[in-house]
C-alpha cells in the first residue's frame, strides 16, 4: 500500500531560502489515523501537513546529496525534452523508523527530475521494483501530458489532472501489477483524458 504520494521542489525557488522545499501536490491514501489521540480536523490537519514537509525536506537533502556526490547540478527545465530530463533523474530510497511520521515504519522512493521531485511513502513490505516503476510512470505521465518542466508551469492548478492520473495508476494507493497490453491500454485511457 502506498501511504502518501508527492510532487515538490529540490532547488531553491525564488520565493525560498537554500534549505526549503514547496510541496506543490500531496496525495495521502487510506484512513486517517488519529495516532491515538483526540485532534481536531484542523490539528490532524496541520499535523498530516508537517509530516509532509518532513519527508519532503528529508527528500529534498537526499537529492541534493546525490547531486553532489555524482557531481551534477540543477539546470533549468527545457520543454520538450521530458524523456531526456527523466532518464537522467536521480532516484533514491530511504526508510523511516518506527512511527517516526506515519504509524508503521515506511519505505520513501524519490525521483529527482531536475527541480522537481516525485516522492512515494510505501509499506515496508511492498514490491520497491513495483513501486519504482509506478512512480517512473507516473512522472513520466505529468512530465509528458501536464507539461510540468515548462516556464510556468502550475502543478498547483493541474491538480484535478495528477488526481486522475493516480487515480488509474495508484486505485486507493494500491500498485498495479501491468503486463504490456494493460499498460498499453491505461496509457492511451490516460493520455486520452489529460489531453482534454
Amino acid at each position: 500500500m502506498v501511504v502518501c504520494f508527492l510532487i515538490h521542489t529540490v532547488c531553491p525557488a525564488s520565493a525560498l531560502s537554500a534549505g526549503e522545499s514547496r510541496i506543490l501536490y500531496a496525495r495521502v491514501f487510506g484512513p486517517e489515523t488519529g495516532d491515538g489521540f483526540d485532534f481536531t480536523p484542523e490539528q490532524r490537519r496541520l499535523l498530516q501537513k508537517e509530516k509532509l514537509h518532513v519527508v519532503a525536506r528529508q527528500v529534498r537533502s537526499a537529492v541534493a546529496l546525490s547531486r553532489e556526490a555524482s557531481g551534477s547540478l540543477c539546470v533549468e527545465a527545457v520543454l520538450g525534452e521530458e524523456a531526456a530530463a527523466l532518464g537522467e533523474a536521480d532516484s533514491g530510497v530511504f526508510s523511516l523508523g518506527n512511527a517516526e511520521l506515519f504509524p508503521d515504519r515506511s519505505v520513501v522512493l524519490w525521483l529527482g527530475v531536475q527541480s522537481l521531485a516525485f516522492t512515494l511513502v510505501c509499506r515496508p513490505h511492498e514490491n520497491l521494483l513495483l513501486a519504482e516503476g509506478a512512480l517512473r510512470n507516473i512522472a513520466r505521465h505529468c512530465l509528458e501530458e501536464l507539461r510540468l518542466l515548462g516556464p510556468g508551469a502550475e502543478v498547483l492548478l493541474k491538480s484535478d489532472r495528477v488526481d486522475a492520473l493516480l487515480h488509474r495508476l495508484l486505485p486507493h494507493g494500491q500498485l498495479l501489477f501491468l503486463n504490456h497490453r494493460f499498460a498499453f491500454t491505461l496509457d492511451k485511457e490516460i493520455v486520452s483524458y489529460l489531453s482534454k
